[in-house]
């Protein structure tokens, strides 16, 4: 047909990877969902139907082909205590409102500010992803029978050495059947899948939230709401960007902010507890799978139902251990080793390793990625302010007949550099006319308007007059607006 383009994962290779990835991500999640649910206190197959709208959802109105979202420990722990409080029907309201909200966000733009999200941030919020994957995984090997730690050795080897032979089948999907097959055929008794939970047997059906339609109502779960909004956003943006890097493509944020509020909303009404993109899928769908397209999302959440609904008795076999090493080996792709490498910490400014160190310390301590990410970047700006305030420099020459001192002001004029300009002058011992040249400077803010109004006051305070000049025009603008306006500068 002229025109028509065919999308790229009808490529049989392409489509191979995207099936086998789905199918990996779609085993890994079930544990994972039904973990969350036990968090936010729902029924196991609350956080399964999740799952699979918010990964079938967001695969068609998503901004970052390949990136998974489903049911996530951020927002099971935000919307846990409603629920506990509340009631279930309260927790999925929360779910549809904070689906609103996300959109609002997304429609104002607040995707823009991941740019103000240094790198430092990036590598910390990275490093301490891969810590909690694998913190959680940790009741998964304590107490357990022996036999877990060498099926889980098992696991590890054949997702170490099976891609040396070949890439076409996933490792981690062959580790899961092996395990599943040795445990099952020899009858050894491990934890497994089923041990989590009972699989829903149906899919979700669509409703209302059995909630009173009053202000009240609104009241007690909008804080929980725009709580969950905030931090979906927040990882979701923040893994959105993670994949970009790793694929070297760029996508779409505002979108990927809209489609999951859209995806939460969706998820409200077929009675899920809301979810955010998911870093550890992700990582096995991109990193460890080479998934890139949105149809292994799409299959991650379909084959989910169909494993649960269809194989439930067979996923109920598969041993934790088998997952838990996939999740393990996500740890170890996850984390930025090189961001710890004694060459890279040689070379790092002390700032920078400052940053980093706070993001993780914030996000390992509280188990919230939101937390971290703030605390991060304002630590990174606080440290900038102070690192460029340092830049500002002021030399003087005195003409050769002493009737005149011209002060040459360099650098960026702020906050933090303005409070020092003021005691750069010689207002006593200077001859009556002054001139500041700003030709190799620019001011950025009132702080920097009012310092140069108060060097002014102090020299006519001693009968003598002040010159500005050469003010770049964007300078010149705020300080013709805002000088002598500014009261409490001198």
């Amino acid at each position: 047909m002229p025109g028509f383009r065919r999308p790229s994962w009808l490529s049989p290779k392409v489509l191979r990877t995207e099936v086998l990835a789905g199918l990996v991500v779609a085993l890994a999640l079930i544990p994972e969902a039904i973990s969350f649910s036990i968090i936010a206190g729902v029924d196991p197959a609350i956080g399964l139907f999740a799952s699979f709208t918010m990964a079938v959802t967001i695969a068609v109105v998503g901004g970052r082909p390949a990136m998974i979202s489903a049911a996530t420990g951020a927002v099971a722990l935000v919307i846990g205590p409603l629920n506990r409080e509340h009631g279930f029907g309260y927790l999925v309201a929360a779910v549809i409102l904070a689906g609103v909200f996300q959109i609002v966000l997304g429609a104002l733009g607040v995707a823009k500010l991941m740019r103000f999200v240094p790198r430092s941030v990036m590598v910390g919020f990275v490093n301490s992803l891969a810590i909690l994957i694998f913190v959680a995984q940790v009741p998964e090997m304590h107490d357990v029978p022996w036999a877990v730690y060498p099926l889980l050795a098992a696991g590890l080897a054949l997702m170490v050495f099976f891609p040396k032979v070949t890439k076409v089948i996933p490792a981690p999907l062959v580790s899961i059947v092996v395990l599943t097959a040795i445990t099952v055929a020899a009858g050894i008794a491990v934890p497994t899948v089923g041990d989590k939970g009972d699989l829903p047997s149906s899919l979700p059906v669509p409703g209302l939230p059995d909630v009173p339609f009053t202000l009240e109502t609104l009241k007690i779960i909008a804080p929980y709401a725009l709580a969950v909004a905030l931090v979906g956003l927040m990882e979701s943006l923040m893994t959105a960007k993670l994949v970009d890097d790793i694929t070297d493509t760029h996508s779409n944020k505002t979108r990927e902010s809209i489609g999951q509020g859209i995806a939460n909303i969706v998820t409200g009404f077929f009675g899920g507890m809301g979810g955010c993109a998911m870093i550890g899928q992700t990582m096995i769908n991109v990193r460890v799978s080479g998934a890139r397209t949105r149809l292994s999302t799409f299959l991650a959440g379909a084959f989910l139902m169909v494993l649960c609904v269809v194989f439930g008795p067979v996923v109920s076999d598969i041993p934790m251990a088998a997952l838990v090493a996939v999740m393990v080996m996500v740890c170890f792709a996850t984390f930025d080793w090189h961001s710890i490498a004694p060459k890279t910490l040689r070379r790092m400014p002390a700032g920078e390793i400052t940053v980093m160190v706070v993001t993780v310390a914030c996000v390992v301590t509280t188990s919230n990625l939101a937390i971290g990410v703030v605390v991060g970047s304002v630590t990174a700006m606080v440290i900038f302010a102070k690192r460029v305030a340092h830049l500002a420099d002021v030399t003087s020459v005195t003409d050769p007949d002493g009737t005149q001192v011209v002060y040459s002001v360099t650098g960026e004029l702020f906050f933090a550099a303005s409070n020092d300009l003021v005691g750069r002058f010689n207002y006593a011992t200077d001859p009556d006319k002054v001139v500041i040249d700003l030709s190799a400077a620019h001011i950025w803010d009132a702080s920097s308007v009012a310092a140069l109004d108060a060097i002014e006051t102090k020299y006519a305070q001693r009968g003598k007059t002040v010159e500005i000049i050469s003010l770049n025009e964007p300078s010149a603008h705020i300080h013709k607006t805002l000088s002598g306006e500014l009261s409490g500068g001198h």
